[in-house]
Parts: C-alpha cells; sequence; structure tokens
C-alpha cells in the first residue's frame, strides 16, 4: 500500500496557498482576469479530501479547491491539478474529468479544472476527456500549461517579478543541467541570489527557497558550498531569510518527497515493495535516492534498482 503523503506535497502546496494570486496571474491569466480578486478567496481543502477520498481517485501531487467571485458578481469554485510526477499518464484527462464531476455531483456547481504540467515529454498535453456512444456524446476539456513550452525564455522568466516565473525557470534549469552538477550547482545559485534581490518578504522567500530545493538536487559537497555562499550573502546584506534549520527542513522535505516517489514508481512497475525495502527508501541519503531513481527505467526488478552498483 503506498504512502498517503503526497509527492513533492510541502513546497508546491504551501507556494500556492501563499502566493495563490500570483500562481494564477502567471499560469492561467484569462481566468484570472475574470476573478474579483478584492472578495478574496478560500480554499476547501476538506471538501477537495471527501471527493477524492470517495471517488478512490489514488494518490496526487498537489491538487487544490478554491472558492473565488467572480467580476460578474457569481461565486465560482476552481478545482486546480499541479501535474509534477515528470512523466506522462495513461488515462490522465479522465483522471481530471472524473474528480471535476465528482466536485459537482457532491456540491452542485460548476467546477474549472485548471492544469500544470511539469513533464519532460513534448508532445504530451492531454486536455480533456471524451466519448461517443450509441449517439450519446460527452466532451470535456480542461486549460493545460505545460512548463515545457516555456523553454527558451529563461532570460525572460528571471527577469519576470512574478515568482512563479521563477519557478518555471528552476524547472527548465533542472532538466537542462541533468548530468552536468556542476552546472546546476551554477544556475541554482544565480536562482537564489535572485531571491534576496527581489525584495520579497521573508515567509515567501522561505516558500521559494523550499521549491528551487526540491527541484535542483545537488551532491553534498556542492550543497554544502551553496550555503556557504547563501550564509555569506546574508551577511553582506545584514539579513538572515533562511535559517539553517530552514535550510535542513527543506532538505529533509525534499528527500522525504523524492523517496516517497521512488516507492510510488517502484509499486507502479512491479507491486507492493516489502516493508523492510519500504523503511530501507525512507531512511536513504538523498545521494542514494538519486542514484535509485536513475536506475528505475531500466531496471528489470526492485532488487536491480536497490542493489545497483554502490553509490560514490
Amino acid at each position: 500500500m503506498t504512502s498517503e503523503r503526497d509527492d513533492y506535497d510541502s513546497p508546491w502546496k504551501d507556494a500556492v496557498e501563499r502566493n495563490f494570486v500570483e500562481f494564477m496571474k502567471f499560469f492561467f491569466p484569462l481566468a484570472y482576469a475574470k476573478i474579483d480578486w478584492t472578495k478574496g478567496y478560500v480554499f476547501l481543502d476538506q471538501e477537495l479530501r471527501a471527493v477524492v477520498r470517495d471517488a478512490e481517485l489514488g494518490r496526487r501531487t498537489v491538487d487544490k479547491l478554491v472558492r473565488v467571485t467572480l467580476l460578474s458578481g457569481e461565486e465560482d469554485w476552481i478545482y486546480i491539478h499541479i501535474e509534477v510526477q515528470g512523466s506522462r499518464e495513461t488515462g490522465f484527462g479522465q483522471r481530471v474529468f472524473v474528480c471535476n464531476y465528482r466536485l459537482f455531483d457532491r456540491y452542485e456547481r460548476p467546477i474549472a479544472s485548471l492544469v500544470v504540467l511539469a513533464d519532460e515529454t513534448p508532445n504530451w498535453r492531454p486536455d480533456g476527456f471524451a466519448y461517443d456512444v450509441l449517439g450519446c456524446r460527452l466532451s470535456f476539456q480542461f486549460p493545460v500549461v505545460k512548463l515545457l513550452g516555456f523553454a527558451g525564455r529563461e532570460p525572460e522568466l528571471i527577469a519576470d517579478p512574478n515568482p512563479f516565473a521563477l519557478v518555471t525557470a528552476a524547472h527548465l534549469m533542472t532538466q537542462a543541467t541533468r548530468g552536468d552538477m556542476a552546472a546546476r550547482f551554477d544556475a541554482k545559485w544565480t536562482l537564489e541570489r535572485i531571491l534576496y534581490q527581489r525584495g520579497w518578504d521573508r515567509q515567501r522567500i522561505i516558500d521559494l527557497f523550499a521549491v528551487l530545493d526540491w527541484l535542483m538536487r545537488l551532491p553534498e559537497g556542492l550543497s554544502q558550498k551553496l550555503h556557504s555562499n547563501i550564509t555569506e550573502l546574508e551577511e553582506q546584506d545584514k539579513m538572515r531569510y533562511v535559517t539553517s534549520v530552514e535550510r535542513f527542513g527543506c532538505q529533509r522535505g525534499r528527500a522525504e518527497g523524492e523517496a516517497n516517489a521512488l516507492i510510488r514508481l517502484l509499486e507502479k512497475r512491479f507491486g507492493p515493495l516489502p516493508d523492510d525495502r519500504r523503511e530501507r527508501i525512507m531512511r536513504a541519503e538523498a545521494g542514494e535516492i538519486d542514484a535509485w531513481l536513475d536506475r528505475i527505467l531500466d531496471a528489470p526488478s526492485p532488487d536491480a534498482v536497490l542493489d545497483g552498483p554502490s553509490v560514490h
């Protein structure tokens, strides 16, 4: 049985909840323009949990249900699904439709489903679900933003004051530096310096620091070097934004998220894992988990993933 903890739960959820207006403005500007932001908004986590549980929709990464007021004066609900699995999934459009319908059926109000895809498959862009049986037709479509679609616009993203432009740049730089940790170190250091230069409040910096730390994994030596660089930068600016305890929490949270992602992938390919294997994964260091994630696509068995060549 898979863990109930969502993969990569905390960094994305915290960033979306605390910066929801900016999230909508950057990824879904047409919807953003129809909302009366002066009326505020409310996250409906309890309502969403009930529907996901009842529908047996399985684990998902970052889902939010939000109540907003439109400029027309109508109250509306938005169901947001942020897909950060990093790979295509058969039946994804149907899954979004099922959750949308379950919410509509339970609360009798229209639901807007908005999807962000962070995978690396260029031609995979599910945007709906439909069927046509004996004259009975159903067609469901939802807006989709694919982070890969921003590729080549990194300088523009870095210059954009919206925090989710920086998150998108981090996704693209992470993909571009796979296998080149020196280049990833440079990219991460560039982005984290920008965090300190924007004049954002401390909580926003902490939230985005957590997302960057989750995305842009570094070996222990380079991670320590980055830590030293940030400490020196903070001393120069006479401002401490992210404490050592908070940095450790980001790193530990990222490791736990990766461990859960690995367990999910192993069980999807090979079936339920024994408890001792699950415990070994959850106790592993970040370097080990990274090596196991690299092996999983080609490995013929869980043993081949976990007991392959030693990690150096």
